[in-house]
């Protein structure tokens, strides 16, 4: 009954924000076109198909919302203007009870909020739809933030997740691209990410990665996190204060230096994604601040870090050639090397790839480098590669949003920025680093110890291989001789079964005139009988 109840009021949203106007009625099943038939009597909606959609998760709740947030993270199944809009999501919700904000945190932690800190405000500083933060003080003086994940949300998520499950397969059915949008595997992601963020150990492991990939860098600074108050669903960071990213009017009373500030983000995204293979995936501005000192030399603080993406090295790899070959528009490169890395078939006509992300990026190139969104121009290259059956690799839609997220941030922060100006001679000294005798000890001394430990046993796999391939080659004419052997009566007997059935239907046929029988009039079936027949005696 709750199900049905949630069900209906799903529905009931999606009429008051007209969401039936999206869909083509010929595709729908004739019930569900006659019920939709009275929405004529409703009034039409003057918000565009982003905005009624980013309204439809708000009001159906945090769950919704947060699915809509991930929606906007995969620009390659969402259109680009819905994608843009469902950016905007916001993620405030109600606070929920005191009282069991203090429970949670005393069974996790083993002790009263007294013993454990010297101060607690026990309103929080801000509320989600997974967690909330409140902030405190620790009895030796540090300041810091708890997190608290919110009573009973596992359970709304799972009821939720079902009824997701049942909308994306009606999407999947009857929208006009419901197959290549895959809603269905979209819920699936959707169900994985949001259950990882019901672990904060799991974010607390991502930014102590992520502090100690940066430390003592003036790039980036991550909170601390504090090990012996952090649970599963408790977690004590390091409290920072700095000015949200977003705030233009107080970066500039403070001087900031806006073109190092945007340059800043750009360095930092290619320091993740490719020195590192770690890089926060969830860099909206909401998450990110800048510190208030030094602002002639300004750096980011980071909180928040519960998505986090990885690229295999071989990802790593080909996907740092390709950005390189984008920005020297050697199309012939980037053709072969998403052949090469499997992300399209093997037997894709390279010819014919390369001339079609020539046709998509040669009108962009045309604007002057600053003016060209690098990110749209990766999100273009991924589309045409689904042309030539590419498979949706989620590894990369997620390192192509955060860099659309970057860049777009970059340029609100400081119109001009020219991300090639910076992103070039990165991967330019990237790909020399590779190469360097430095970087091939390094993989020495990694791997070293694990290639000596098998290397005795490499001798005995060679000769091991040579015997199998000897008792194969002694036994193939056995195994040729076996084979004609049980041809032979096969092919004998299904002459003389094709033979017999044609001479039955000859007989048959012979005899249906006497009958009063035209052959026109023979059913279907037993025409596709004479066929079988003909077909086992010339397949002899």
């Amino acid at each position: 009954m709750v199900a049905f109840l949630r069900l209906l009021r799903i529905l009931i949203t999606a009429l008051r924000y007209r969401l039936d106007e999206l869909i083509p009625k010929d595709k729908l099943p004739l019930g569900l076109r006659v019920l939709l038939s009275f929405t004529i009597f409703l009034p039409a909606s003057k918000l565009s198909r982003g905005e009624r959609l980013r309204h439809f998760f708000e009001d159906l709740g945090p769950v919704f919302t947060k699915f809509g947030q991930l929606l906007s993270t995969r620009p390659d199944l969402v259109a680009s203007d819905i994608a843009s809009e469902l950016d905007n999501l916001q993620d405030n919700v109600a606070p929920f009870d005191k009282d069991s904000c203090r429970e949670i945190i005393e069974s996790a932690l083993g002790a009263s909020v007294e013993e454990l800190f010297a101060e607690f405000d026990r309103h929080p500083l801000a509320s989600a739809s997974v967690a909330q933060v409140h902030s405190a003080k620790l009895h030796n003086g540090d300041e810091v933030v708890v997190k608290v994940i919110r009573p009973g949300i596992e359970k709304t998520i799972e009821k939720d997740i079902k009824l997701l499950y049942t909308l994306a397969g009606l999407v999947e059915r009857y929208a006009p691209e419901g197959k290549r949008l895959r809603p269905v595997e979209v819920v699936g992601d959707y169900e994985h990410t949001i259950f990882d963020e019901l672990n904060l150990q799991r974010e607390a492991a991502n930014a102590s990665q992520l502090r100690r990939n940066f430390t003592d860098s003036p790039l980036l600074y991550i909170p601390d996190v504090y090990w012996d108050y952090t649970r599963k669903n408790v977690m004590v960071m390091e409290r920072i204060y700095g000015i949200p990213v977003t705030n233009l009017d107080e970066l500039n009373a403070q001087n900031t230096n806006m073109k190092a500030l945007a340059e800043n983000g750009v360095e930092i995204f290619f320091r993740q994604v490719f020195d590192h293979n770690f890089f926060h995936a969830d860099m909206h501005p909401g998450n990110i601040f800048v510190s208030r000192e030094h602002p002639d030399k300004p750096q980011y603080l980071c909180v928040d870090m519960a998505i986090i993406g990885t690229l295999s090295q071989e990802d790593q790899y080909y996907m740092g050639r390709n950005l390189l070959a984008i920005f020297q528009r050697d199309y012939r490169l980037v053709a072969e090397l998403h052949v090469q890395s499997g992300w399209v078939s093997s037997d894709t006509r390279v010819n014919e790839f390369e001339s079609a992300i020539r046709t998509v990026c040669e009108p962009i190139f045309e604007k002057p480098l600053k003016e060209i969104s690098f990110g749209l121009i990766v999100i273009n290259l991924f589309q045409t590669a689904r042309r030539f059956n590419m498979e949706v690799q989620p590894q990369l839609v997620l390192l192509q949003k955060t860099l659309l997220n970057i860049e777009g941030l970059g340029r609100q922060l400081y119109p001009e920025l020219d991300l090639w100006q910076t992103a070039q001679p990165f991967l330019e000294r990237w790909q020399q680093d590779r190469i360097h005798p430095r970087s091939i000890a390094e993989q020495l001394k990694r791997h070293g110890p694990e290639w000596l430990e098998q290397f005795p046993q490499i001798p005995d796999m060679l000769f091991a291989s040579l015997d199998q391939a000897r008792q194969i080659a002694d036994i193939a004419p056995e195994i040729q001789k076996t084979i004609q052997q049980f041809q032979a009566p096969r092919a004998r007997s299904r002459r003389r079964t094709a033979i017999g059935l044609l001479a039955f239907a000859g007989a048959v046929i012979t005899a249906l005139p006497s009958m009063g029988i035209s052959v026109t009039e023979l059913p279907i079936d037993s025409l596709a009988l004479g066929g079988l027949a003909l077909w086992l005696l010339i397949s002899r």
